[in-house]
């Protein structure tokens, strides 16, 4: 006879160096965002699926958390003040920043480069291509990026401290889509030695599958 089981479905996602990927998670869905190289930034944003005005807002976040970044088992929080995606497991070491705005073209141009890519662009594009259209880039919830706040308020860029495989899983809260971009800055050390890929594994569970008993 046949029979029903549970079982879980990954799809897995390359974000190649300096560019940027989105992914369409459904409530309840796992998200894992994975430094494959170590060392290398990831800029994550997430949209309410239902209305891309509704997205993920780091200042929101640390309000509902009285934290800079949220431990394990804390919920990030929409500009709406709704859950939209909750830290289910972090195997870095745990240093991560929610303070630091996107690389933009305004950026790069201030720092004496003309083209160049960006975050923000990152983020339009993959949103473009996921048929998702925005005129805000929101503040993004900076994976691996290690920004030290100093004693007086002052911070310090320092290179990424992950390390091969290291990975920051999501449970999504709510239908949203999800960008991540493997930051292009190469004008400062936040990168190490260089740009490198990321990988997003999406998951979902309980999906049926059919077997002979």
């Amino acid at each position: 006879m046949c029979a029903m089981e549970l079982t879980n479905t990954t799809t897995r996602t390359v974000v190649p160096a300096g560019g940027g990927r989105a992914v369409w998670v459904r409530r309840g869905d796992h998200l894992k965002v994975i430094d494959i190289e170590g060392g290398q930034v990831g800029d994550l944003f997430a949209f309410a699926a239902a209305d891309p005005g509704e997205h993920l807002s780091a200042s929101h976040t640390r309000t509902s958390t009285s934290r800079l970044f949220p431990r394990v088992g804390e919920q990030f929080v929409t500009n709406r003040r709704r859950s939209i995606l909750t830290l289910l497991a972090d195997t870095s070491p745990g240093v991560h920043d929610m303070l630091i705005a996107a690389c933009d073209p305004a950026r790069y141009q201030a720092l004496g480069v003309g083209e160049h890519a960006s975050c923000a662009d990152n983020l339009r594009n993959a949103l473009a291509h996921s048929g998702v259209s925005t005129d805000v880039v929101p503040q993004p919830v900076n994976l691996f990026m290690n920004i030290p706040v100093g004693a007086e308020g002052d911070l310090t860029w320092l290179a990424a401290v992950s390390r091969p495989g290291d990975a920051v899983t999501f449970t999504a809260e709510m239908d949203c889509v999800v960008v991540v971009s493997a930051c292009p800055m190469d004008l400062n050390s936040i990168n190490g030695d260089g740009l490198t890929p990321l990988a997003i594994d999406v998951t979902s569970p309980n999906s049926l599958l059919s077997k002979e008993v």
